[in-house]
């Protein structure tokens, strides 16, 4: 007989499934929250230790992935909240992380992540959900618990600093536009 609390061989494969099919995907939004691959690494354990003291509650949500991204988006938030209070004046989210980085340019990375760590982390979530995971407005929201409202004006204000944080100019501008402001 099973009690509440007791997982059987089924339960514990449906979450090793879920690791196998989602960890990397959660580690780097950790990552991408953190801007440490140490506290991303952290993170990522703690979501999912957490995933499976609830994974009744997770596989009977609408979305378990969504689920589970947020309870990394709350860690993270619990993870600077308590870097404040421990280090008050210390630039807490300003490390890029060089090394391992993909793609064709590493400056222009590690200056976008350099930017995103200066954004609030609600703005920050909404824009790397909605940029990077390519997420809907709607998924944000019910990955993050806010409405779809504070998705939009969130990603849209977090994308304009991070615009005025890189320099760039506003999408559909050219130099001429620029010169005559």
């Amino acid at each position: 007989m099973r009690t509440a609390r007791t997982f059987d061989a089924e339960a514990r494969a449906r979450f090793d499934a879920f690791f196998d099919a989602h960890h990397r995907d959660l580690a780097r939004l950790a990552y991408l929250l953190s801007g440490d691959p140490d506290a991303a690494e952290d993170l990522t354990a703690e979501a999912f230790t957490q995933a499976w003291k609830r994974w009744d509650q997770v596989i009977r949500a609408d979305m378990p992935l969504a689920y589970v991204r947020r309870i990394v988006v709350n860690l993270a938030a619990s993870r600077v909240r308590r870097l404040v209070r421990e280090r008050r004046g210390w630039r807490l989210l300003g490390a890029a992380w060089t090394d391992q980085i993909d793609g064709p340019d590493v400056a222009a990375n590690a200056d976008v992540r350099a930017a995103l760590q200066r954004l609030p982390v609600r703005k920050r979530a909404c824009v790397v959900l909605r940029h990077y995971y390519g997420l809907s407005e709607q998924e944000t929201a019910a990955t993050l618990g806010i409405a779809v409202g504070t998705v939009k004006s969130q990603t849209s204000r977090g994308v304009a600093e991070l615009a005025a944080l890189l320099g760039a100019r506003p999408v559909g501008t050219t130099d001429r536009d620029e010169a005559t402001r």
